[in-house]
């Protein structure tokens, strides 16, 4: 029994969105489900890290979710991710999924999952990339809180949380205060981020600053394959 991640898969078995157009994103399907099924059990749980599908609503992005759902794994613990526009109120989400049979899928957001001794925690996050994009204070404190939220019930509970977010809390010069706060006052020893793509990959974080050791698994980076947690 293993824990695994990986993020911004991108599927799009719903709606017309092929990311071939993008270098290294050629057969990422095939690849993803290659890797996955000669990896992961029925016994193992995966993190997807945001940017699941590219459904704009929950009808649109169902092949998707079906499609997660039918591959090894006990638990598929989703968070939500820039692109993930079907997303919506967890209630929704979750009748949806007894709806329509998506009994290995299960929601990250202002909650835990136990692991062993570990707490899965996490939200989306929140970075600026862009130079000169003014930080939305709005949103940064919206999703601290939710980070808080989830890294306190781990807590609670007796777990040493582990931190999934699909944004990297740091990227080049930026960094997000409010995020990292919260990830130093638990504290957090490993954080596993996504949404990186392309040559923007070559400003990511990958190692131990102060204290956290950080880790990007977006699909391309990891070339499809999800990584290992515990």
């Amino acid at each position: 029994m293993s824990l695994f991640v990986i993020g911004d898969t991108h599927l799009s078995f719903g709606v017309r969105k092929p990311m071939d157009i993008f270098a290294g994103w050629e057969n990422h399907t095939e690849l993803l489900e290659t890797a996955w099924r000669g990896r992961i059990t029925d016994a193992d749980t995966v993190v997807l890290a945001g940017d699941i599908s590219w459904g704009m609503d929950l009808s649109e992005a169902l092949p998707d979710l079906a499609w997660l759902n039918a591959l090894p794994g006990h638990e598929k613990i989703i968070l939500k991710g820039n692109h993930d526009y079907w997303w919506c109120t967890v209630k929704k989400m979750q009748a949806f999924f007894a709806e329509n049979r998506l009994a290995t899928l299960h929601i990250l957001h202002n909650n835990h999952y136990a692991y062993g001794e570990y707490g899965i925690c996490g939200t989306r996050g929140w970075v600026n990339m862009e130079p000169g994009e003014p930080a939305n204070a709005k949103v940064n404190a919206r999703e601290a809180q939710r980070l808080r939220v989830s890294l306190q019930s781990a807590v609670d509970a007796g777990l040493k949380p582990i931190a999934f977010l699909h944004y990297p809390p740091i990227y080049g010069a930026s960094c997000n205060w409010e995020i990292l706060e919260e990830l130093w006052k638990f504290p957090v020893t490993d954080c596993w981020y996504g949404h990186v793509h392309g040559k923007a990959q070559s400003h990511a974080i990958n190692g131990e600053r102060d204290g956290i050791c950080y880790h990007l698994i977006a699909g391309d980076y990891v070339q499809f394959v999800p990584q290992i947690v515990v």
